[in-house]
């Protein structure tokens, strides 16, 4: 039940904050809305890391969708910075999006299946 409550309070905690952001980022005209995309994404990764440092498990929507969100939201932001040999349009954000997404996956499912072939006392 500890972990339930400690749960609990994660997730108002982060409802709270993204509350909070997305109220400034509309009421104050120089906030970009891809610094609320951004954020929303890094608060998403905040409450699962809070939730793994505390041993409770953490959940694959909030991953992906955090991950969704920081990165479209920093190339949204780099976007004026970033000199590339290709224009930054909204489909290629959306495309390297998905790569990253493909990325992720890939990588944990080699890491599961490294796990998998450890035999312990070996």
């Amino acid at each position: 039940m500890h972990n339930q409550n400690m749960l609990d309070n994660f997730v108002a905690i982060a409802w709270g904050l993204i509350f909070i952001l997305w109220g400034f980022t509309i009421l104050v005209d120089f906030i970009p809305a891809s610094l609320g995309v951004f954020g929303t994404g890094l608060i998403m990764l905040g409450l699962n890391a809070a939730r793994a440092l505390k041993g409770i498990s953490t959940r694959n929507d909030t991953t992906v969708f955090g991950v969704i969100a920081s990165v479209w939201g920093g190339l949204e932001l780099a976007r004026p910075s970033l000199h590339l040999p290709f224009e930054l349009t909204d489909w290629t954000i959306f495309a390297i999006v998905l790569i990253v997404l493909g990325a992720i996956q890939l990588m944990r499912e080699a890491l599961r299946i490294r796990k998998s072939m450890i035999i312990p006392g070996d």
